[in-house]
């Protein structure tokens, strides 16, 4: 069954190429169509186009629907272009004539934009959570181990001293920043779509503040044609938001990756979130993290793989459209996936607490000697030589005691200011 079927026959190899994978993918948002098609029906028996015995079916149904959904036995054949047929179809097969009068008032592409915007609002609420949970752990890591001291680096050459405390609360805080930009996807998908149908609204006088209040939408859609574009920009302000927090998550894999290496020994992961080799008994590799890393950048490039998508095609529908799926659902399903390897992994970190006692770090501490001659009078620039020649001669004695004294420095961390900003985003 096709909601647009006038019964002439389809050629199945355009079947197959028209609807792709969409069927699979329409299992992900089937809930959030049963959710706005009750809601729906609900809003034409209240204008009168649906009985008092119509909605009562309607209801009851959808309702077992919405269970066979949760329990994983709702299926879309291949007789069904997508969820919408096939709910339609059940609803007919069930109550009979009731099950015809859904799609009163609403169009496929209507469906598909409310159901998505549900989606990704539900979704995007979720990675928020995570992101908060990560981002709080590393905070009371930060706390934990705010007096260990380990290497900080530029050009991946030995820089200045860092700690965990500093390394741990960096990442803290960076996340804050991403989540600002879920906060702005979420403003964007918490609008109602629904009636906008073909994208120019509808001669039936539906009640669209009804729906919005119903569907805990936060605001309506109100301009129609503006309610149809969103198809599109509602899923690349989600790929933007879920790109800031890859991006950031991508970061730290790669330095938990080089921490993990015997060349750096800064750190290790429970055995469980490491694999071996075939033929190297000593490998405990962080493939965790390799494909944290790896996730993470993928889902950088989805913003600029629906923008192309997207970004020449005039106002209205065109099946273009279809395809945002196929990179959205997978790219948030890996982003939650590595959000929480990420959460499970950190809170089980061991730390090596002696990294300093290697010589080879002595150099760390040259800047600090120098801002201490400045101090006791001497012009930066002669104590910058006197350090540079007393480091060429062999001469250099380093003072690991740190005195940085500066907020947001090694010994002045402002762990409570992060942790307020976080509450506050």
């Amino acid at each position: 069954m096709k909601l647009w079927d006038k019964g002439l026959p389809t050629d199945q190899k355009i079947d197959m190429f028209t609807v792709g994978n969409d069927r699979q993918l329409d299992l992900v948002i089937a809930k959030y169509d049963v959710r706005a098609t009750l809601v729906h029906a609900k809003m034409l028996h209240k204008i009168g186009l649906l009985s008092d015995d119509d909605i009562a079916g309607i209801e009851k149904e959808l309702d077992v629907l919405a269970k066979e959904i949760e329990e994983g036995v709702f299926l879309i054949e291949d007789q069904f272009e997508d969820v919408h047929s096939k709910i339609e179809f059940e609803l007919t097969k069930r109550i009979g004539d009731a099950g015809k009068r859904i799609h009163t008032a609403r169009s496929r592409n209507d469906q598909v934009l409310v159901a998505m915007h549900l989606y990704l609002k539900d979704e995007l609420l979720q990675i928020k959570s995570q992101v908060k949970e990560l981002s709080s752990n590393l905070l009371t890591t930060a706390e934990k181990y705010k007096d260990v001291l380990l290497p900080g680096y530029t050009h991946l050459q030995i820089a200045m001293p860092s700690s965990f405390g500093l390394w741990f609360s960096a990442y803290a805080e960076s996340f804050i920043d991403d989540l600002h930009f879920v906060n702005a996807a979420l403003k964007v998908v918490d609008q109602n779509p629904l009636g906008s149908a073909a994208g120019y609204g509808s001669s039936f006088p539906i009640d669209r503040e009804f729906t919005t209040k119903e569907l805990e939408f936060e605001t309506l859609k109100y301009n129609v044609v503006a309610a149809q574009m969103s198809r599109g920009k509602s899923e690349k302000s989600t790929a933007f938001a879920m790109s800031s927090v890859a991006g950031t998550l991508s970061k730290l894999a790669m330095d938990v990756c080089l921490y993990m290496s015997q060349n750096f020994d800064f750190m290790s992961i429970p055995s469980e979130f490491t694999t071996g080799s075939s033929i190297m008994p000593h490998k405990k590799n962080p493939d965790v993290f390799e494909l944290i890393r790896g996730k993470c950048n993928k889902i950088q490039a989805l913003p600029y793989e629906l923008s192309l998508l997207t970004n020449n095609l005039p106002s209205g529908y065109h099946r273009d459209l279809q395809l945002l799926k196929e990179g959205v659902v997978p790219a948030i399903q890996d982003l939650k996936a590595s959000l929480e390897m990420a959460i499970y992994a950190l809170k089980n970190v061991t730390l090596n607490k002696n990294i300093l006692n290697d010589n080879k770090y002595d150099y760390l501490f040259s800047v600090d000697t120098l801002n201490e001659l400045v101090m006791q009078g001497m012009s930066f620039r002669d104590a910058y030589v006197k350090i540079g020649l007393d480091i060429e001669n062999g001469d250099y004695k380093p003072e690991k005691n740190t005195k940085h004294s500066h907020i947001g420095s090694i010994n002045n961390l402002c762990l409570n200011k992060i942790e307020e900003k976080l509450k506050q985003v």
